[in-house]
Formats: C-alpha cells, structure tokens, sequence
C-alpha cells in the first residue's frame, strides 16, 4: 500500500505499472482526479491526512479483496488540467478493484482533512462541501432492514 500527499506531480502511468508486476494481479481500477476551470489551493493537515487515507484504503480491504493499493494526493498551488489525486487499486478481478477505487475516491471526498480554496478573477473562495459528494459516500453505507411488521 503506498499513500503520499505531495506538492509534486505524479506518473500515473508508472504508479498503475508498479502495481501490475504481481503475477496474481488481474485488473487495476484507477481514477485520475484534474483541477477544472479554476487554480486552487489545497491545504491538508499533516500527519492526520495521511492516517486518514489509510484507515480508507482498510476499510475498502475488508469489503473487497485488493491486493495492493496507491492512493496519490496533491496539495499546495493547483492549476487547471494539473494532476490533483491518483486512486489505483489492484486486485485478483475487475469487480473488487471497481468497487474499491470508487468507494476510496468517494470517502476521500468527504472524510480526508483536505480544504480547498479557489482562486477566480472575482478573489478567492474556501469550496463548501457538496451535498452529491455526501451522497456518493452515504450509499456505501450499510443499510438496516427495517423490522416485518406482525397482523
């Protein structure tokens, strides 16, 4: 498992590579996040970031079975089209690695200590969290039945 937040760019390419040189790896899901439209700063608390993400990448362990993860993130001075966050999972089938990139990427944006301030020729805005991020989060969530009602 590797997990990095770094101001530096990444190869996506190479990341995806290393984690294909297992012979018992038969599919890697990744996902590739880009700044859109507008520069940014992404700010990130040190120490607790990285924790975090790996407490994710665990949690998507014992939901699926993924034999390795990478999970990249940027921060610092963003610009559009720069590279901002690599999720890549390896596993045995495309079904596991499917299902653990995107539940990483969806807990990433709701529970990973990040902030991001956009900066846009009007100044400079700190982004609210979105309420479709939550709902991407939420349907991983178990579900309780609700009790069969008696007569």
């Amino acid at each position: 498992m590797k997990i990095s937040v770094q101001r530096q760019d990444f190869d996506a390419g190479a990341e995806i590579r290393a984690l294909s040189r297992d012979p018992k790896v038969g599919a890697v899901a990744s996902f590739v996040g880009v700044v859109r439209e507008v520069a940014m700063m992404l700010e990130h608390y040190p120490g607790m970031t990285e924790r975090e993400i790996g407490r994710i990448v665990e949690e998507a362990g014992t939901r699926w079975k993924v034999m390795d993860c990478t999970v990249i993130h940027r921060h610092g001075e963003l610009k559009p089209t720069d590279q901002i966050v690599l999720v890549a999972v390896a596993s045995a089938h495309r079904g596991d690695a499917f299902a653990a990139c995107e539940f990483i990427m969806d807990y990433l944006k709701t529970r990973a200590p990040f902030w991001k301030k956009e900066r846009t020729a009007l100044g400079a805005r700190w982004v609210e969290a979105r309420a479709s991020d939550d709902a991407a989060a939420e349907r991983w969530q178990p579900r309780i039945a609700e009790p069969k009602k008696v007569g």
